[in-house]
């Protein structure tokens, strides 16, 4: 058994093999993203540890008697495990493996030893206590950090958050991700979602040096709001930042001095600011889902550090506003919402935590992971330093505590005993007691409207994540995500004969995901592959020609015909899983430019046998201006339903590149041009009596485009999981107003 692996040599689906952390850059690096290269000692070899050392037993007897309640015999208890850790020899076989790894990540780099940071990767969740150990140099450094990213699963704050959230110690697996270290200039945060407040904007956190200033609380980063759908600042907030977090190769990582000429200014310029937010971007379609990641950047080049999916999202319909004309005494960063009254208990380090009475507000300085056993009974925490992604902000989002920081003087400003109202919504902090208006929770999940309401998916992987979800069934399923997840090109696969590798994987990925939603519809959306995307899988450069315009290049239906064998592979995957009973699947053909290519699909679909069934359904997409000028004729060849593209329907009709930075005003999916493509294509269908559905950004984005397209007669709408309740309340107001008139 090997206990070592490098992110090349890990499959798709390794969570129980490298923890979600390791699977994330695994996946990512083998993207093509820019993730530093590195390898990760397996969670068998923390297993292997654990069984072949025979501390095991010890360890689990110690958890079973542990008080969490008790902060001081939790922290007794977390020291004794951690005493255990400590002493207790790795085996050899693994301490081998990874050292004969480092030396070869070493070696990459032209380096006898090279700098590597060491991070902890749990099996269950990005768990709170996970470890980051930076400025690791050296054999001895590197196997004794990843005994310490081992012992991070004993920490206090670990061992009071599961048993917090129920979940049991035995469960609970890690491995160790070791990569490049990176020196860096500038460093910082993302969010794809605002997640105090639910806003859909990208939110970036920066400073000087290195990320662990930001993460740690020790600075308060510049922050940076951009408008998600168009990129443009919406919000930009520079702070004086007077220290870094800096890598110093006698000391090891170390606080600096920023230098004068450089404290006030802002850490980003335009340029990087759009790199890290098209980062987030495509983070966010790959995974499905808001992403909080870690950036860094180099000698002038972005690097992706890590992402994790934002667990848990505040929506501000939700929330509480205060009721009150006075001025608030301190204004700081929301970072964990809610309104609540309590007296200021200020705490200058962890051995005051006694001091702390059920009620009280916790202001201090800045945290750390000592305070949290503390912090269960408090009623809010303000603080001076950091941002909403520091140690203070992450813990009180975990333990649904209100909380306010970077507030810069709040331990100067206010007094022992003193009354005060924390608004965590707005970052404000009031002087005496202050009622709240509760804002009632908006519950759509129940809403019932004659338009379907459909969800977006690219992976199947996650589709059981969303199986209780209200929504009528899948009204686009991506197929792309699987090409990306074979590693090798298809074509290539195909010519070295092992079509049926293919096959069985589409067969297995759609399988699963009709599977979940059965009996409610799967729209699976056959490849649109682009010359300019898939060319540096394995293979790929040999199939894939360079084209000026990929977008309007060879793609979607035009690829079945001149090449027909991969398709004919999709159509027996589909055949195979509708076979086994899954008759809820349906196909949809992307980017269909004319009637003749309908013609020939349909040729195939029928060789394959899929049409033989009276219950398949065949829809195109409508995303090129020729299938919405001539729908009728496409409706006469033979469809039973159509799904309109937004995105690639208004890049079209308005001639403009959806991802020119310079013509983001000019893409405007509202453009009367696009809307009278829109609405005579759904009102055509109505007509026919076929189904009509739409699946881009716009209805997530423009309720009254919603309210219209349920006006001229739509039957379905598609939107990404995040947004299927908020549409369902907006179509069924919608509804019920056209009712009435």
């Amino acid at each position: 058994m090997r206990f070592v692996k490098f992110l090349k040599e890990l499959p798709e689906k390794s969570v129980k093999e490298t923890g979600l952390k390791g699977e994330n850059l695994a996946a990512m690096y083998n993207l093509g993203l820019p993730v530093p290269n590195a390898f990760v000692i397996t969670v068998d070899a923390y297993k292997y540890f654990l069984e072949k050392t025979q501390i095991k037993v010890a360890i689990f007897d110690i958890l079973k008697k542990t008080d969490i309640h008790d902060s001081e015999r939790l922290k007794k208890d977390s020291d004794k495990i951690l005493e255990i850790i400590r002493k207790t020899k790795i085996p050899n076989q693994i301490r081998n493996e990874i050292i004969s790894s480092y030396r070869e990540l070493s070696k990459e780099f032209g380096k006898k030893t090279e700098w590597v940071a060491v991070r902890s990767s749990s099996t269950i969740e990005d768990l709170p206590g996970a470890s980051s150990i930076l400025n690791v140099k050296s054999e001895k450094e590197v196997v004794k950090s990843v005994k310490k990213c081992w012992s991070s699963l004993f920490t206090p704050r670990s061992i009071f958050y599961r048993k917090k959230q129920k979940i049991s110690h035995r469960k609970v697996s890690v491995a160790a991700v070791v990569q490049k270290q990176l020196d860096s200039d500038k460093s910082g945060l993302g969010f794809t979602i605002d997640p105090s407040s639910g806003r859909k904007e990208i939110i970036i956190e920066s400073s000087w040096g290195q990320c662990q200033g930001i993460t740690s609380g020790f600075i308060t980063p510049d922050k940076y709001i951009l408008d998600k759908r168009t990129g443009i600042i919406t919000e930009k907030k520079i702070r004086r930042k007077t220290k870094m977090r800096a890598i110093s190769k006698k000391s090891g990582l170390t606080t600096k001095k920023v230098p004068k000429s450089k404290q006030k200014k802002g850490t980003l310029n335009k340029y990087e600011i759009t790199k890290i937010y098209n980062l987030g971007l495509r983070l966010e379609k790959y995974y499905q889902g808001p992403q909080d990641f870690e950036w860094a950047i180099e000698d002038g080049k972005l690097y992706l550090i890590q992402s994790r999916p934002i667990q848990k999202i505040y929506k501000k319909e939700e929330g509480e506003d205060v009721e009150t004309k006075k001025e608030p005494i301190l204004k700081g960063i929301p970072a964990s919402p809610g309104v609540v009254s309590g007296k200021v208990k200020l705490i200058k380090d962890s051995s005051e935590l006694d001091k702390l009475k059920k009620g009280d507000v916790l202001v201090a300085k800045m945290t750390n992971p000592d305070y949290v056993s503390a912090m269960e009974n408090i009623a809010a925490l303000i603080t001076d330093e950091g941002g909403q992604t520091s140690h203070t902000s992450v813990v009180a989002r975990e333990l649904g505590i209100p909380c306010v920081v970077g507030t810069e003087k709040a331990t100067k400003k206010l007094k022992n005993g003193e009354m005060i109202t924390i608004d965590g919504d707005d970052g404000l902090v009031y002087l005496g007691k202050l009622s709240a208006k509760h804002k009632k929770k908006i519950n759509y999940k129940n809403v019932k409207t004659k338009t379907k309401i459909y969800m977006n998916l690219g992976q199947s992987k996650i589709a059981h994540k969303y199986k209780d979800i209200k929504c009528d069934g899948i009204g686009l399923f991506r197929a792309e995500f699987m090409v990306a997840e074979l590693g090798e090109h298809p074509n290539y696969l195909i010519e070295k004969g092992e079509e049926e590798k293919i096959v069985n994987e589409f067969s297995r990925k759609i399988k699963k995901v009709a599977e979940v939603f059965q009996p409610k519809p799967v729209v699976y959306r056959s490849l649109d592959l682009k010359t300019n995307e898939y060319s540096n899988l394995k293979g790929g450069k040999k199939y894939e020609s360079k084209e000026n315009n990929p977008m309007i290049g060879w793609r979607g239906a035009a690829r079945y015909i001149t090449d027909p064998r991969l398709f004919k592979l999709e159509l027996k995957a589909l055949k195979k899983v509708r076979d086994e009973g899954y008759d809820n699947l349906w196909l949809m053909i992307p980017f269909v430019r004319t009637i003749w290519e309908l013609r020939q699909i349909k040729m195939m679909i029928k060789e394959s046998g899929l049409s033989d069934d009276n219950k398949f359904q065949l829809w195109i997409m409508v995303e090129v201006p020729s299938s919405a000028i001539l729908i009728e004729d496409f409706i006469k060849e033979g469809i039973d339903g159509i799904s309109i593209g937004t995105n690639d329907l208004t890049q079209f009709v308005l001639a403009v590149d959806r991802d020119s930075k310079t013509l983001k005003r000019w893409f405007y999916e509202q453009d009367p041009a696009v809307m009278w493509c829109i609405k005579r294509v759904i009102k055509t269908c109505k007509k026919q009596g076929i189904s009509s559905s739409i699946c881009g950004q716009a209805p997530s984005f423009y309720p009254e485009l919603t309210k219209n397209l349920v006006k001229w007669g739509i039957t379905s709408i598609s939107v990404n999981p995040d947004a299927v309740n908020k549409t369902r309340k907006i179509v069924s107001d919608a509804e019920k107003g056209f009712l009435r008139k």
